[in-house]
């Protein structure tokens, strides 16, 4: 079990580089489509200004094609989170392990005689990728072929070869490999295809025909696994790939809830957002905005007198980072630990949340978390009458006090001990430039570590032997809180986890 987690954990890990950068090319779509959209600049005059709308068009292009071409951003992307050193080679190789994956799908639909019209690709199931006619195989696609790189990477990037071969030897064997090896996975995928579509479709439609109950299960099972850092995968394949739907937008077949709603944000003619937003997205920021601000409250009120103060400073700064970006971990981290039917709670409030906003159908999208800018953004400029954005408001003022009066009734009634209400004095933290050290020490100095990356929130270490960690130690570094299994550590921190994360590289590659 110990062992899965750690896989699992690189796994998730390796999804972070390429989901980070959906937010800016979101806000360049979302900001751009919105206001160059012309039923917007027929309804404010004051946006039809030419130097304005080439602005927005060129956002809008900029944001576009990075949606266009998820699949061989992930492919790259998952390469280099799950290669172990020598990134850059495991990048190159990827991107062009992924070249060759579809030139090789190109060949086989030649020889069989299979290639259409490009009307006529979305129902053979096949489209244009890097301009190349291939399969349609979306983000999972570039997935395998990320994974598959890495593979190689790490098992033959110090390969040693016979003296008068001995140039292709080393990382320079990986690119090699990985060519071969996406021709054969190419004519692999080729004939696999067709069947693991259908059983995708199958599951999807699976999930389907449960409507709201089963809305309710993603959004608690997707909570459930927040902690672990695990909800990337989960989420992942119904935001990227055909379990999300599949729906044709301006001639052109698209997968995965957010893949459909980016590509209908460019286009003037929806009236209505796709349906899968509301069972896969818009709940978040019923919770992100209202209900977590909600728990925040509670938490602030039932702290001792004396500390209140200081409880307050830490809770708005959490409520605020959960309410504009809806990113939760610091305030969920909180009382986590110390009081976990109350996250168990809360991740039940969360399915409601999302089976309340498929019941009602809010259809608002999202870049990366359910907050406050995404919902402007993706719910109020785009009009009430394609999101049903209004509707949050209400719906989220009712879990504002659900959420507040639960918890508060709770931390009472049982004594949990959230900030606060500890019975010893709050831990001493080091000071921040000697933050990096620390960290080092409480892991069991260099020597014990083997990898470093992180996510939005939290550092993610795969150590030699965790029985060598210091968690108090690790504490005093303004850490909320660690989640080990086996030797997969991870260390919650907040959105500046990538800075923590920079200095410990430093560190670790001085020694």
């Amino acid at each position: 079990m110990s062992s899965w987690f750690e896989k699992a954990q690189q796994f998730g890990k390796s999804f972070m580089l390429p989901i980070a950068i959906l937010p800016a090319a979101g806000l360049l779509l979302g900001i751009g489509g919105a206001l160059s959209n012309p039923n917007t600049v027929k309804a404010y005059p004051l946006l039809n200004i030419s130097m304005l709308q080439n602005i927005f068009t060129l956002m809008s292009a900029a944001g576009n094609i990075v949606f266009q071409n998820l699949a061989v951003i992930f492919a790259v992307g998952v390469a280099i989170g799950l290669a172990k050193k020598d990134k850059g080679t495991a990048a190159l190789s990827a991107m062009l392990g992924f070249l060759i994956l579809n030139a090789s799908m190109n060949g086989l639909l030649i020889i069989s005689n299979s290639l259409v019209a490009e009307k006529e690709m979305i129902n053979a199931g096949q489209s244009l990728v890097l301009g190349i006619q291939t399969v349609e195989t979306g983000v999972f696609g570039g997935i395998i072929t990320g994974v598959m790189t890495a593979l190689l990477h790490n098992r033959f990037n110090n390969i040693a070869l016979p003296t008068y071969l001995g140039f292709f030897g080393g990382s320079r064997f990986v690119p090699i490999i990985t060519s071969l090896s996406s021709m054969i996975l190419g004519v692999v995928i080729f004939f696999t295809w067709p069947t693991i579509q259908d059983g995708i479709y199958l599951v999807g439609g699976v999930v389907d025909k449960t409507g709201a109950v089963g809305t309710f299960f993603f959004g608690f099972i997707l909570r459930l696994l927040g902690p672990f850092g695990l909800h990337h995968i989960f989420y992942l394949p119904f935001w990227q790939t055909a379990l999300g739907g599949t729906l044709e937008v301006k001639g052109h077949l698209v997968q995965g809830t957010q893949n459909i709603f980016f590509a209908q944000l460019g286009d003037p003619d929806i009236t209505k957002f796709y349906s899968g937003i509301s069972r896969y997205m818009s709940g978040r920021f019923i919770t992100m905005m209202f209900g977590l601000c909600g728990a925040a409250f509670a938490i602030y009120q039932t702290a001792k007198p004396d500390r209140k103060k200081v409880v307050g400073g830490l809770m708005l700064s959490a409520a605020l980072t959960s309410f504009l970006t809806g990113i939760t971990e610091p305030l969920e981290f909180s009382f986590l630990f110390v009081a976990p039917i109350l996250y168990l709670i809360h991740a039940f409030l969360d399915g409601l949340a999302f089976m309340m906003a498929d019941i009602f159908n809010i259809t608002i999208g999202q870049t990366f978390s359910g907050g406050f800018i995404d919902y402007l953004l993706f719910g109020v400029l785009q009009g009430n009458a394609k999101t049903n954005f209004l509707l949050v408001l209400p719906i989220g003022v009712i879990w504002f006090l659900i959420y507040y009066f639960i918890f508060k009734y709770l931390i009472v009634k049982f004594n949990f001990k959230t900030p606060g209400r500890e019975d010893e004095s709050m831990i001493d933290e080091v000071d921040p430039s000697e933050r990096a050290v620390t960290i080092i020490k409480g892991l069991g100095e260099a020597e014990n570590i083997d990898t470093v990356d992180c996510c939005a929130t939290r550092l993610r270490i795969t150590l030699k032997d965790s029985a060598l960690i210091d968690e108090s130690m690790i504490m005093t570094t303004g850490a909320k809180g660690i989640i080990q299994k086996g030797n997969g550590i991870q260390i919650i921190y907040g959105p500046h986890v990538t800075n923590i994360k920079n200095d410990i590289e430093v560190l670790l590659s001085s020694n």
